[in-house]
């Protein structure tokens, strides 16, 4: 049981630390609403209201958009740390897997999905 005394002692620390941290931003900081804080952001619409009202589906689009190509970043990031090591095989499926990544990004383009009207 000693040996995970380290353990717990920095997870000990690190949650006093975090804590801490929580507690000086929620005392330190402003507490007054200006007209800016309180204006939509991003979303188009107004913070406070009903949360039944009708959304743009286009926000939804953007956000898919974003995730497939992060996404192809953690794929393609590993890869290209071994890229020599994997030889053709390697190269033939990040081929395949950047070719649909492709024919995906421009099948949303023909349907209009990258719109913004």
């Amino acid at each position: 049981m000693m040996d995970y005394l380290p353990v717990l002692v920095f997870i000990g620390f690190s949650l006093i630390f975090g804590i801490i941290l929580v507690a000086l931003g929620y005392f330190l900081s402003p507490k007054k609403d200006s007209v800016e804080k309180l204006s939509p952001y991003e979303c188009g619409f107004e913070a406070f209201e009903d949360a039944r009202m009708k959304f743009d589906v286009r926000f939804y689009l953007v956000a898919i958009l974003f995730i497939v190509f992060d996404l192809e970043l953690a794929f393609l990031i590993p890869w290209a740390v071994v890229w020599r090591e994997v030889g053709m095989v390697g190269i033939a499926a990040v081929s395949v897997f950047l070719f649909l990544l492709v024919v995906g990004f421009a099948y949303e383009w023909k349907k209009g999905a990258l719109e913004w009207e």
